[in-house]
This record gives structure tokens, C-alpha cells and sequence, in this order.
């Protein structure tokens, strides 16, 4: 029997909904995936104690005789990292590398005899160990002689440029906006366009970091965290690295031009760069694991960084807060709950947007019909359970949605609200504690669209 007209334009369809705003690209969508890796500090300054080098360091301090980038890498992976960016250049203008466009190298220290490349060694052990490898360069060189001329440019375009080529594949580069003088009392004016030029010839796949993107943006902070209300989105183009406009990141633009979503970055210890003096500022595995759950938690990334230390290891105290945290984000996520309840949406668009999909690890995701102003999704059990982290993913391929939502949990028949929120984004961790129930529903209360829902979950308390 053939429907009426007005019938089938009634039915839900089985076609996505429009993208909403900004989209990511497939070289952010696969950064997304990395939510937690490191940053590694380590040149000169670990050795002098400084974080700021003057440049006028001499070359043979740099000395790390026992350096071993797989010990760093094992460690890392055995954190649960997923990559690593190192400092192949920071602001003293010291390459890690042997560059032939600098004299101030690991091929003047005394390192192996003038005959080691960190980036060579750091670069094979993260494909040893499956991490992605990534470098931090300083355009600003209080060393080298061109610096603050045209001709500078030229030279740290090249100097990428034998990074970039020289190490296989690099998951993100990152930029610093530090603009200071150089050995001759000038200053850069810096051709960002032509450096992302070399980014994007060289290694099309990889992410660029500074406090404008063009990719991934600074959050605004260097304590680790994102804000509660955090859009992957901004107007890109009102920013320039080393912009002042930088409490604007941390919360991004709700309606933004471009996607650039933040990256939350801080350091285990109290500096950058390693210091005996500070073994006793190691953040605790507890202080670790709320800063993941307000970064990766956040609709961020979390960049944690570990230096090296003298003997070109990472330090044991270090090693201890990592894996701690790893315990502590193993049993935080040991067991999900969503497998076994009950999924119940208050709208379907169709058959293939199901509201279990949100629940399944298929890729498909839950979408709610365009006329359900204030959609919900509700997952039951059988028995009560004792509900600690929730985690909620937006579809972000299509955009960012969610404006505002809440969540309430049931027990003995009876909902309460627990949380009231804003933004989730790519993922939004949400600790209840320890709530005794039997039934967790999130309405969206606010969104720009059709909600695009790609996991709801809950996770058992211990």
C-alpha cells in the first residue's frame, strides 16, 4: 500500500542532518584521537637549570651520557600516552639535531663526539613503541646571527624543513610565539605563512599548535585545563601567535569561523625543563587525574610535560606519578555500564541513527528528529548500580551542537538532576562520584541542530 505524500514527508529519514558551523579536518579529527601524550623539555637549559637559555651557552654542557629515548618511550606508553612532542629547538636557538644551518647543535657538544641526533633516536623509538612523534620549534633564536633579518626566516624555514624530512612522520609541530631579541638586539617579524607552508608540504597530516592554530589552539593557561564551557570553535583570523586576546581561548567562540581546538598543556613538575631542586613539586597521580578530567575531559587534549633529566632518562619520582595515574584512570573507566541497560531516545531521525548506537564502539551514532526541541536519552538497569565517571561524545564531524544539557539519575523511582552543563564537543567527562542508581538520562536542553550523539557511558564506581 503506497503512503500519502504528507505521510512520507512526515517519516523519519535515514540521511544525516546537515553539518552545523566549522568542521573539523581529517588531520584534526585523527588528533582528536590522541587525548593524552607528552611533551619532553630537554637541551641546555636541563643542564644550567635555566627555562629561558640566553643563547650563549656553550655547546659542550649539553652532555646527557646515558640518554635513552626507548626508556622515555616505554615509559610513556606504559602511562597510556599516545605520543610524544619534544622541544627540537627552543628559545636559546640549540638544535637537537645536527642542522646545517646553525652552529649551535648537538654537532658541537660533547655529546657521542659531535656525532648524535636526538630527534634520529626520539623519532625510532616512538614507531618502536606505536607513539606519535612530534616537534616543538621556537621561531625566536637568541643565538643565531640572522635572526631579527629576512634572511632568518629563510633559515628556520629550513630548519623545518630538515626536521619535517628528515623523521618520518610527525603527528603535530608546535609553535611557540615567544618574540624576543636576538644576539644583535633585533627582533622577528616572522612569516608564519611561508612556516606553514613547510608544515604543509613536508607533512599534510600533521596538526599545527600555536596560540592562533592554525589547527590546535593554546587554551589560554599553562595550569592544564580547558573551561567547563569549551568550543572547539573561534575566529581564527582576529589571532596572531603571541596575540594578548589569550583569555579568549580558553573558552573558544561558540559560533567561530574555523575549528582550532584547545590543547591544554602544563608540566608535571614546577618548570619546564628538569631540576633535582624540584622532585618535590611532582604532581600527584590524584592531581594528574583531575586535570585529565578537566582537559581530554573538557573538549581538550592533554599535554603533559615529563623532561628529561641530566642523564637523559625520565626520572623515577616522575615515572611513579604517571603510573599512578594510570591506575587511578584504569579504575576510574575498568567498567562500562552502558552494555548492559536499557536505551531509550525520546526521537530517532531514522533506523540507521538509532539511539543504541551511541552505546555500540561501531561508529554510528544517535541522532535525535529535527522537531525534538529538547531531546533526551535515557539508559536503565535492571538493578542499581554505583554510577562514578559519565562520558558524553558529540558526532563532532558534523559540528559542535550541544549548548547546554543536564543530567539526572535514578533512584527508587525518583530522578534528580546532577549536573547541569554547557558544551561536550569531541568528549565530556562528568565525575557523579559514587551516585546509587538505577537509571541515567541526559536531556539536551539547548543545541544548534539535531543532537549528533556518538557515545553515552557510564562507568561503575570504586
Amino acid at each position: 500500500m503506497l503512503l500519502p505524500l504528507a505521510a512520507l514527508a512526515m517519516m523519519p529519514t535515514d540521511t544525516p542532518p546537515a553539518p552545523i558551523g566549522a568542521l573539523p579536518s581529517p588531520r584534526q579529527l585523527a588528533w582528536h584521537k590522541k587525548g593524552y601524550y607528552a611533551f619532553v623539555h630537554f637541551g641546555p637549559n636541563t643542564f644550567t637549570g635555566q627555562e629561558w637559555g640566553s643563547g650563549k651557552e656553550k655547546t659542550e654542557v649539553f652532555d646527557p651520557k646515558n640518554l635513552d629515548c626507548r626508556q622515555w618511550c616505554k615509559v610513556f606508553k606504559d602511562a597510556g600516552m599516545t605520543g610524544v612532542i619534544i622541544t627540537a629547538k627552543h628559545h636559546d636557538g640549540f638544535c637537537l639535531w645536527p642542522s646545517k644551518y646553525s652552529t649551535h647543535t648537538v654537532r658541537e657538544s660533547k655529546w657521542k663526539g659531535g656525532k648524535g641526533d636526538v630527534l634520529k633516536e626520539l623519532s625510532a623509538a616512538c614507531r618502536e613503541f606505536g607513539l606519535g612523534f612530534g616537534v616543538y620549534l621556537s621561531p625566536w633564536d637568541r643565538n643565531h646571527p640572522s635572526y631579527g633579518t629576512d634572511a632568518y626566516n629563510e633559515t628556520f624555514k629550513n630548519m623545518l624543513g630538515e626536521v619535517l624530512g628528515k623523521y618520518g612522520k610527525t603527528f603535530e609541530v608546535w609553535f611557540d610565539g615567544a618574540n624576543g631579541e636576538g644576539p644583535n638586539g633585533k627582533k622577528q617579524v616572522y612569516d608564519w605563512p611561508g612556516f606553514i607552508g613547510v608544515v604543509r608540504k613536508l607533512q599534510p597530516g600533521a596538526v599545527i599548535f600555536s596560540d592562533a592554530g592554525p589547527d590546535i589552539r593554546w587554551v589560554g593557561n599553562e595550569a592544564g585545563h580547558s573551561d567547563p564551557t569549551c568550543w572547539a570553535t573561534l575566529d581564527r583570523d582576529k589571532f596572531v601567535p603571541g596575540d594578548p586576546k589569550w583569555q579568549q581561548l580558553t573558552q573558544g567562540h561558540e559560533n567561530g569561523t574555523h575549528w582550532v581546538p584547545a590543547e591544554c598543556d602544563v608540566s608535571i613538575r614546577r618548570g619546564w625543563f628538569w631540576r633535582s631542586s624540584e622532585d618535590n613539586t611532582v604532581k600527584s597521580p590524584e592531581a594528574l587525574m583531575d586535570l585529565y578530567m578537566r582537559s581530554s575531559g573538557q573538549n581538550g587534549s592533554f599535554l603533559l610535560n615529563v623532561p628529561a633529566n641530566t642523564d637523559g632518562l625520565i626520572s623515577a619520582v616522575d615515572q611513579k606519578a604517571l603510573l599512578g595515574f594510570k591506575t587511578l584512570r584504569d579504575k576510574a573507566f575498568a567498567q562500562p555500564l552502558a552494555k548492559t541497560a536499557r536505551v531509550v531516545a525520546s526521537s530517532v531521525r531514522g533506523t540507521n541513527f538509532a539511539a543504541k548506537n551511541a552505546t555500540s564502539k561501531t561508529g554510528k551514532y544517535w541522532v535525535s528528529a529535527d522537531k525534538d526541541t529538547k531531546p533526551t536519552v535515557t539508559l536503565t538497569w535492571p538493578k542499581a548500580h554505583k554510577i562514578g565517571v559519565v562520558e558524553l561524545a558529540e558526532h563532532i564531524a558534523l559540528g559542535q551542537r550541544v549548548q547546554q544539557f543536564m543530567v539526572e539519575v535514578r533512584s527508587k523511582d525518583e530522578w534528580k538532576a546532577v549536573e547541569m552543563q554547557t558544551t561536550i564537543g569531541n568528549r565530556r567527562l562528568l565525575d557523579l562520584k559514587s551516585v546509587q542508581a538505577d537509571g541515567l538520562r541526559v536531556t539536551f536542553n539547548q543545541a544548534k541542530g539535531p543532537v549528533c550523539l556518538a557515545k553515552i557511558e557510564a562507568y561503575e564506581a570504586h
